[in-house]
């Protein structure tokens, strides 16, 4: 098992507290293996194994549970009464009503409760209304670069961990599939990873969003994977798609795109105007769940690896907690004659404050440099910037910008 530190320090941070803990994610980015990890953790700190319960609700010998009542009168006849018990549900969305037997444990003083839940059936606070508002939710992610390298099995650069990160997914067991002389074996990963498609898209989102049509998804899909980064229209995409001999109507699109959203294979980051400090409802940017996706779907077409860099960055922003937009800037009319960009790739809040990320592969070109930069220096506030870029030379600033190696910041 790979180690999962950030997220198993969350999960001890609520042991024991009058909370259902909720871990959820697109499928196979951990959620089992982070539960094996935290009984492993109350195992060695004084819980016995018989205070602790673990089902697999897509595991067929247990297909009878799979109603609320029994799954609950299961449980209730192994619970330790003198004992506090640790009870783990995982893929409890396949439970009919399950909130209901969910209500019933909550409220016992010797049950700490624990689920998980992969797909849309929970998206944008379903869970607070199933479960009245007493949960938290730790959201999980697929491996980030640090954890990746903290598995590599080959001695590489960071630069060639990287690009194997990028091409070779980062969902977890694919680490498994190493080959014979320091290669990876990459047509077992490709399977791999449409297995993973396969089932997200055909179960996670046809099924349960009652959507007709594959073929019209798969499109969505590959269009917005081939444009991670770049501002979306909706509209622009039903041109597009028109276009070139398929007809998809503006709200089919939306709805498409609320799918992959609800299955966490897509992430929407939405505008900020910072001078006017509001947000702006057109035009957001969408990103991927696993870059290992974009070269299953799209192979090796050729992309900004700018681009795939930013997208790493947003999800390890994601990681760490902060809410995350993307900064419109009005710049001075000068620099706009000179092409310079007006936008913030990424404007962060938490409940330490913002901070302003502008993300490029290299600097070293100076009118890069100034294009990167001019943003960031428009802002007035004294809130941390930061350029992050693959350029090997030491952290420096610029006008208080900090300019830092990603892989350092990656990896710290």
């Amino acid at each position: 098992m790979i180690d999962r530190p950030e997220y198993l320090k969350k999960l001890i941070s609520w042991k024991d507290k009058k909370l259902v803990k909720i871990i959820t994610g697109v499928r196979r980015s951990g959620k089992s293996t982070l539960f094996m990890l935290y009984q492993d953790y109350l195992l060695a700190n004084g819980v016995k194994p018989a205070q602790i319960i673990n089902l697999n609700m897509e595991d067929p010998s247990i297909r009878d549970l799979l109603v609320w009542d029994k799954l609950y009168d299961f449980i209730n006849a192994k619970l330790l009464k003198s004992k506090k018990n640790y009870v783990f549900i995982d893929e409890v969305q396949n439970v009919k009503d399950f909130q209901r037997a969910a209500d019933g444990l909550f409220i016992k003083d010797n049950v700490d409760l624990y689920l998980t839940g992969s797909n849309s059936h929970f998206h944008a606070g379903e869970w607070a209304t199933m479960l009245t508002g007493r949960y938290i939710e730790i959201h999980i992610f697929p491996l980030s670069f640090k954890e990746y390298v903290s598995a590599y099995p080959y001695n590489d650069t960071r630069e060639t961990m990287f690009q194997r990160y990028l091409e070779n997914s980062s969902f977890p067991y694919a680490m498994e599939f190493t080959g014979i002389q320091n290669k990876w074996d990459t047509a077992r990963i490709r399977d791999y990873l449409g297995g993973i498609y396969s089932t997200i898209v055909l179960r996670d989102v046809m099924e349960n969003k009652n959507l007709r049509e594959t073929g019209r998804l798969e499109l969505i899909l590959k269009y917005m994977v081939d444009n991670i980064g770049n501002l979306t229209s909706i509209k622009k995409i039903s041109d597009v798609m028109t276009n070139d001999g398929f007809k998809i109507y503006p709200q089919t699109i939306e709805s498409y795109l609320e799918a992959l959203r609800s299955s966490y294979i897509l992430y929407r980051t939405d505008r900020y105007d910072i001078k006017g400090k509001k947000l702006l409802k057109s035009l957001s940017k969408y990103y991927v769940v696993d870059m290992g996706f974009r070269y299953f779907l799209l192979g090796d077409r050729q992309i900004d690896t700018g681009r795939m860099l930013e997208n790493v960055v947003y999800l390890e922003l994601l990681r760490r907690n902060r809410k995350v937009y993307t900064g419109k800037m009005d710049m001075p009319r000068v620099q706009k004659e000179k092409g310079i960009s007006k936008e913030i790739d990424f404007v962060t809040e938490n409940d330490n404050g913002t901070e302003y990320y502008q993300v490029a592969e290299t600097v070293l070109d100076k009118k890069t440099k100034e294009r990167e930069l001019s943003p960031l220096n428009e802002i007035s506030d004294h809130n941390p910037k930061y350029l992050l870029t693959k350029d090997a030379a030491p952290s420096a600033s610029h006008n208080g910008i900090k300019q830092i190696n990603v892989f350092d910041w990656l990896l710290s």
